[in-house]
């Protein structure tokens, strides 16, 4: 089964949270109330947001965690890279590399098609669609037969 890990998930719910109120400044103890969520895990999770440049934090009585640019600028893609890494199916998808198996493998270009469609899709959605209440109208189709390698290559 694909599935993004609890963390990556909470991550979402965060920057959701945040999302629907961009002109404030979110303290974790308001952030972990409010998403009911344990304080530790939004705090780690913050942590990793902000390292990744998702998220800006500043310190003090008027301190807090905002988002580094408009939702609509960040994407799902973006969150699932904060805290699990690149979006990839498998490891010679995800980067041009030595494997052990390159000669006898056969299936890393279609690997490499159906990684480079799921980080597309994931892109195509923002944080302005995860935090909105309406449901996300997704591609019926994914374009996968017009996905070209030589883009990833690039």
């Amino acid at each position: 089964m694909l599935k993004l890990s609890r963390l990556t998930d909470y991550a979402a719910v965060v920057m959701a949270q945040i999302a629907r109120h961009p002109q404030a400044s979110h303290a974790a103890a308001d952030l972990a109330e409010t998403v009911q969520l344990p304080h530790p895990t939004v705090s780690k999770t913050l942590k990793m947001l902000v390292k990744a440049g998702l998220l800006t934090s500043q310190r003090g009585a008027q301190g807090g965690y905002r988002l580094a640019r408009p939702a609509s600028q960040i994407t799902a893609a973006d969150i699932i890279s904060a805290i699990e890494g690149p979006v990839a199916m498998t490891e010679c998808s995800q980067a041009q590399g030595e494997c052990e198996l390159a000669a006898t493998c056969g299936v890393a270009d279609n690997w490499q098609r159906v990684s480079l469609a799921i980080r597309t899709l994931l892109e195509s959605v923002t944080l302005a669609h995860l935090a909105a209440s309406a449901p996300i109208k997704l591609p019926v189709q994914l374009p996968i037969q017009s996905i070209s390698l030589s883009a990833v290559s690039a």
